[in-house]
C-alpha cells in the first residue's frame, strides 16, 4: 500500500479543513472585479487583531450580512444597517469596522476599486524561504493604504493593505517549497 504524502504548504496554514481550501485554492490567486475586491479588502479590514480562521468561517454570514458585498448596495446602508449588523452574532461587531466597510463602499463608487488596487501589483516580489522572510508591509502596500486613503477609505493601513495584496494576488508570498506558489493563478 503507497502513503499519500501530504503536500509542502506555507508555515501559517493550520489543518483545518476551511484553511487548507482557503490556502491551497483562493489566497494568492489572482482576485479582480470592484465587489470581489471589495469583499476581500472588507474582510481583511475585519481581521485586524483577530485571527484570520475566525474571519474566514464567519465569511458567508458576512456575505449575507453585506449583501454579498455588491458595493451600491453597502453604500447604500443607513444606521438602521448599522444596528442590525451590531446585533448579528454571525459576525464580527465592531462599530468603527462596520462604520468603515460602509464609508469604504461609499468611497468604491467613486473609483475603479479593482484598478486601483492593481495599480499596485508587484509580480516581482521577493520570494520567501520562511516565515520570517514575509513582510508586514511594503512601499507598495504603504502607496496602496496612501491611495485608498485619499479616496476615502478607512480602516486600511500598510498591513492591512499588503494582507490584501497577498490575498488577492498582488504579490506572491507562497513560500518558495510551497507547493502552490507556481501552481498558477
Amino acid at each position: 500500500m503507497t502513503e499519500s504524502v501530504e503536500p509542502v504548504r506555507c508555515g501559517w496554514v493550520s489543518s483545518a479543513p476551511d484553511y487548507l481550501a482557503y490556502h491551497d485554492e483562493e489566497w494568492g490567486r489572482r482576485v479582480e472585479g470592484d465587489d470581489r475586491v471589495f469583499e476581500r479588502l472588507t474582510l481583511e479590514a475585519f481581521q485586524s487583531g483577530l485571527s484570520w480562521i475566525t474571519i474566514l468561517r464567519k465569511r458567508e454570514n458576512f456575505r449575507a450580512a453585506f449583501a454579498g458585498f455588491s458595493i451600491p448596495a453597502v453604500a447604500a446602508f443607513g444606521p438602521s444597517d448599522v444596528d442590525r449588523l451590531l446585533a448579528d452574532t454571525g459576525i464580527v461587531r465592531n462599530r468603527a469596522k462596520i462604520e468603515a466597510a460602509i464609508a469604504n463602499a461609499r468611497a468604491a463608487l467613486d473609483v475603479g476599486l479593482s484598478d486601483l488596487v492593481w495599480r499596485h501589483a508587484d509580480p516581482a516580489s521577493p520570494v520567501p524561504k520562511t516565515l520570517a522572510d514575509v513582510p508586514a508591509h511594503t512601499p507598495g502596500s504603504k502607496a496602496l493604504a496612501k491611495e485608498l486613503r485619499s479616496h476615502g477609505f478607512r480602516f486600511v493601513g500598510p498591513t492591512t493593505a499588503y494582507a490584501l495584496m497577498q490575498a488577492i494576488g498582488l504579490v506572491n508570498d507562497h513560500l518558495s517549497d510551497c507547493w502552490v506558489r507556481d501552481a498558477g493563478s
